[in-house]
């Protein structure tokens, strides 16, 4: 069965609330437990840059993400968990896909052009105050996808576009340099609750409505009690269309509870009552992951030090795959044995291919600096195993074909010497 790639990251702008929590932390979490899935879990520093100039508040809010991830559950043993700003690859990658995308596809980015109507509407010049992070954020969000190759993209709504912007990358780049990305996919999340926050607006730190999903018990209880309801008093019929409350219940409860709070609602159930059957059953889901995340918050040298060993295991992969990329590109040592002259040649080196077929498994390939197919591997279940291999042959030479996780195959007409040779070659490059 071919392995699923899942990827997503929170940005680090502020505490994580319990919109955060139902909209991605509990889903993401359930969905690194399942076989035959790889999970990246990342921490959205650099795109927090976007939009947050306070360094101690982007530092804090890494702290206290990674800690929600940790105490729901996250398994750093399972799964991928890093920090974005810790993986350089990403942002060198973002400048290759800048330079094959076209500039009216960002032009038409939701979060621009909603800046642009703003300014317009005011009679402001269309741009003001739009930074070129702002406009250029889709294209880091596809260097975070494209990295790592993931096929599909679970993603609400609002985010498909940048999906489809990401495809438009990967297809550019691979027209002019040939394939090396898969374009990914979105999964839309229909079934992952967006709630409402204490205004009836979506939960939002810009709309400074949240509820922190660790908010002590007594804290979370008075702000439970703020949440905006109609004027109804006790024994009143109650509607739960539009009802904030109810929404906050229902992304807790079970079917049953949720049947049991709507006949409530229709019997006259008061909101005081009700409120607090709300604020019992987040308390209930939240309370046994409360002292977990203080403990982790009291020990941020803990949390530092599985980013650090998340960010070596995602470098295992970024690594390799960006030196191929680099040397698409024609990023190459100028270095030629073959080139005694002084007139400037172009180098050709042999190149490694990393891609994804049709039956979801990952594969690489050898080539020789003239095309010639010098080595093909089998079928890898995850990319990640696939850079591994591939940079374990780069360093170790052809003595780690035997060792390989996928059987590998020499070309036609192709001998172990031809592939040392290649190999050796592509080790003075790099040493170069």
């Amino acid at each position: 069965m071919p392995i699923e790639l899942f990827l997503t990251g929170i940005t680090t702008s502020g505490t994580p609330h319990l919109g955060n929590y139902v909209g991605s932390i509990r889903p993401s979490v359930g969905h690194s437990l399942r076989s035959g899935v790889e999970s990246f879990y990342f921490l959205a520093d650099y795109h927090a840059l976007i939009k947050i100039d306070d360094p101690a508040r982007i530092q804090r809010s890494t702290l206290e993400i990674a800690a929600s991830w940790l105490a729901a559950g996250l398994d750093p043993e399972r799964v991928v968990f890093y920090r974005q700003s810790d993986v350089p690859e990403i942002p060198e990658l973002t400048w290759f896909l800048t330079c094959v995308l076209g500039k009216g596809v960002l032009n038409r980015a939701h979060a621009y052009k909603a800046a642009v109507d703003k300014n317009t509407a005011v009679g402001n010049d269309p741009d003001s105050d739009v930074s070129a992070g702002l406009f250029m954020y889709p294209v880091l969000m596809g260097a975070d996808i494209l990295m790592f190759n993931a096929h599909k993209v679970p993603v609400g709504r609002d985010q498909v576009q940048h999906i489809e912007m990401a495809r438009d990358m990967a297809h550019s780049f691979n027209h002019r340099y040939g394939e090396h990305f898969v374009p990914p996919e979105a999964a839309i999340e229909d079934n992952v609750a967006t709630l409402p926050g204490l205004d009836g607006r979506k939960m939002s730190k810009s709309y400074d409505n949240t509820i922190p999903m660790f908010a002590p018990r007594e804290q979370l209880k008075k702000l439970i009690g703020g949440i905006v309801t109609d004027s109804k008093g006790p024994s009143e019929p109650k509607t739960v269309e539009g009802s904030a409350l109810f929404q906050i219940y229902q992304a807790f409860a079970s079917e049953d509870e949720a049947k049991s709070l709507r006949q409530a609602y229709a019997d006259g159930i008061s909101w005081g009552d009700a409120k607090q059957l709300v604020f019992e059953r987040i308390d209930q889901e939240i309370a046994p992951m409360r002292e977990t995340y203080q403990s982790l918050m009291g020990n941020p040298a803990k949390i530092e030090a599985i980013l650090q060993t998340g960010a070596v295991k995602a470098r295992a992969i970024a690594t390799p795959f960006m030196g191929q990329l680099r040397h698409a590109v024609g990023l190459r040592s100028l270095q030629s044995e073959a080139d005694t002259t002084a007139k400037v040649v172009k180098v050709l080196l042999p190149v490694f291919k990393q891609y994804r077929e049709k039956d979801g498994q990952f594969y690489f390939k050898l080539q020789s600096a003239d095309g010639r197919l010098l080595l093909q591997s089998g079928a890898f279940a995850s990319p990640k195993v696939v850079g591994q291999t591939i940079a374990t042959l780069q360093t170790e030479g052809i003595v780690a074909m035997n060792s390989s996780p996928a059987p590998l195959q020499k070309g036609p007409n192709i001998t172990e010497s031809d592939i040392a040779a290649a190999l050796q070659t592509l080790q003075k490059a790099k040493q170069s």
